[in-house]
């Protein structure tokens, strides 16, 4: 469960501890209460570490090198909680006991777009799609200057699966990627455009 530091010090003030922030020093140490962030605690130790991103810092979703690898788009496993953000202007890194996470801005047109809850054991976490998360990840990239570079961009730079990358959504993406106003989304919406009329 997640907890903040007001609500557990008031708890323990109701428990008649005379110092709530040196019991709460105390439980933390005996690993009943975990920290994610300042001010923000995590109770459950087995918690799949992706579930906390939302919750750590926000609005947020799951997306970039962390929703590629977890559809399968590229081969590396990515132990950083990649996840986008709008509207802050600057880029966010924490680390906690359960791993490292990071939090880019893309632009706010693009950002409600093509993102799924999922849950565990009842708690719910915001990922983007495979489309979404691609895009966001070619938005973040230095800009390419043609449709070649664009393909070195995605199957050799980044190593996206080309049997992967075919099963995308075509239609998705070309919805994103006017979105993002990026010479990379706009190279990546040609190069659909074209495979479409051959």
């Amino acid at each position: 469960m997640f907890w903040d530091t007001i609500t557990l010090c008031e708890s323990l003030q109701k428990q008649n501890y005379s110092s709530p922030n040196n019991k709460l020093a105390s439980l933390r140490r005996q690993g009943v209460y975990h920290h994610i962030r300042h001010g923000r605690y995590e109770t459950e130790s087995d918690i799949p570490p992706h579930i906390l991103s939302c919750s750590i810092y926000g609005p947020s979703y799951l997306s970039f090198e962390y929703a590629l690898s977890f559809y399968g788009l590229i081969p590396e496993r990515v132990t950083i909680y990649t996840s986008a953000t709008t509207c802050k202007n600057r880029t966010k890194k924490f680390t906690n006991d359960f791993g490292t996470y990071t939090y880019q801005d893309i632009p706010l047109a693009a950002y409600p777009h093509e993102t799924m809850v999922q849950v565990w054991n009842n708690r719910g976490y915001l990922i983007a799609t495979p489309e979404k998360a691609l895009c966001d990840t070619l938005c973040k990239q230095k800009p390419v200057t043609s449709l070649k570079a664009l393909k070195q961009l995605l199957f050799e730079n980044l190593r996206i699966d080309e049997d992967e990358f075919e099963k995308l959504n075509r239609e998705a993406l070309l919805f994103l990627c006017p979105l993002y106003k990026k010479k990379n989304l706009n190279f990546l919406c040609r190069l659909l455009e074209k495979e479409g009329k051959q």
